[in-house]
């Protein structure tokens, strides 16, 4: 898990993919990879998750595939088969986490709460996710959710944009964010990919620059 997590830091930011027709997910995959940020957490709000998976993780073995709104063990298991390399869940679901762990699978899910947090730790955890970000109080809380737990750090996702990303990626309690702005759903079905690879190169460079001011 720990090597899956420091990828995930390398990148700063990991794009949340909700996608629709399955077809899409080679083209995405290509850009994101050539612009730089090669990984995805690819939601498994729609019928078309495992399958995106698969595809993604075929044609690019070197990208981090991921998915994301895994809410039952089942979903877990289409995900790995598929090809995933971690498991994002919206809430700190027990059974989900205890599997992933039995089964030695990577496993982000999301605590917003000390009584998360602590469920965390008790399993020897040192990342998940932080979800809805901005709606529970963003970086503040983050920073007071780490204070009594100094073990963890955190993936916070939801509202996060280009406005506000400095002020996550200069908290040192967070490895990355999870974002969906370069790669909004509405994009990939209408079949923007330049404005896509426009908009990832843009997120690449961001990152680049807030890391350069460290």
């Amino acid at each position: 898990m720990k090597e899956i997590a420091d990828k995930i830091h390398e990148y700063g930011v990991v794009p949340v993919v909700v996608i629709n027709n399955a077809k899409d997910a080679g083209t995405l995959a290509d850009v994101l990879c050539e612009e730089g940020l090669p990984c995805a957490e690819v939601t498994f709000r729609t019928d078309a998750a495992k399958d995106a998976i698969r595809i993604m993780a075929d044609a690019h073995p070197e990208m981090l595939v991921g998915a994301g709104t895994v809410l039952t063990v089942e979903q877990v298991e289409q995900a790995i088969a598929a090809g995933a390399q971690f498991i994002v869940s919206p809430g700190f679901d027990p059974e989900i986490v205890d599997y992933c762990i039995s089964k030695n699978i990577a496993v982000f899910p999301g605590c917003v709460t000390p009584s998360e947090a602590a469920q965390a730790v008790k399993r020897g955890m040192k990342v998940v996710k932080f979800f809805p970000a901005q709606q529970f109080g963003g970086v503040s809380t983050v920073k007071a959710l780490a204070a009594p737990y100094t073990m963890l750090k955190f993936m916070p996702t939801g509202g996060v944009n280009m406005e506000n990303l400095e002020s996550y990626l200069n908290c040192d309690k967070v490895i990355a964010c999870g974002g969906s702005w370069m790669v909004k759903s509405e994009l990939i079905e209408s079949g923007q990919f330049d404005k896509i690879r426009q908009m990832t190169r843009q997120t690449v460079e961001r990152i680049e620059e807030i890391w350069g001011k460290r």
